[in-house]
């Protein structure tokens, strides 16, 4: 999408603007050339009904148990899902979550630590699964991949259908999808 294409813009930019200055090339082709702005869409997210209702649920399978409660969890902490699937009990002290965001700090970005104070239902999903991740993380984690699309299967099978608009990444143009089809981890994110 167009996003994708103006974030690149603006480091190869960057990139060629950081080669002149150390004199390595006299080449400036980003001169006089607007790159143009990223565009997003109006946030959507789950209400706090919602979210408690996803969480009482009785699901069908106990695959979509395990995903529900690490998407309870989600919204409960709020940290992007390639932080989330490595957190383990090390992370948590006297019932605060502590850990480094890893894209920020992967950007170049001064890393600060996330101190999140955890709701009593967070504390109880960890509890709930206190060693059954082989790894020793928090939770069972399956692929970001297959966790998106059971994130979809759980607000189909607890009847979260509503409409909402989304930014088509591709066209720019607002479209009207039901939730349960464009429900993703980032949906966690903002409804944190």
């Amino acid at each position: 999408g167009s996003n994708a294409v103006f974030k690149l813009m603006k480091k190869l930019k960057a990139f060629f603007s950081w080669l002149n200055k150390k004199g390595i090339t006299s080449n400036m082709p980003f001169v006089g050339v607007e790159l143009g702005k990223e565009q997003f869409g109006e946030p959507y997210y789950i209400t706090l009904e919602e979210r408690n209702l996803i969480a009482s649920a009785p699901m069908p399978t106990k695959h979509l148990e395990t995903q529900r409660d690490i998407f309870i969890f989600h919204c409960f902490v709020g940290c992007r899902v390639s932080d989330l699937i490595k957190l383990s009990a090390a992370n948590v002290t006297d019932g605060i979550l502590t850990y480094t965001p890893h894209k920020t700090k992967d950007e170049g970005q001064q890393a600060l630590q996330a101190r999140v104070p955890l709701h009593s239902v967070a504390q109880e999903l960890i509890k709930k699964y206190e060693g059954k991740d082989t790894k020793g993380r928090l939770f069972p984690f399956i692929t970001p991949q297959k966790y998106n699309d059971a994130i979809k299967d759980i607000f189909t099978v607890t009847g979260i259908i509503r409409n909402v608009e989304v930014r088509n990444a591709l066209t720019g143009e607002t479209e009207i999808r039901p939730i349960n089809e464009v429900a993703s981890s980032h949906l966690a994110r903002r409804t944190f």
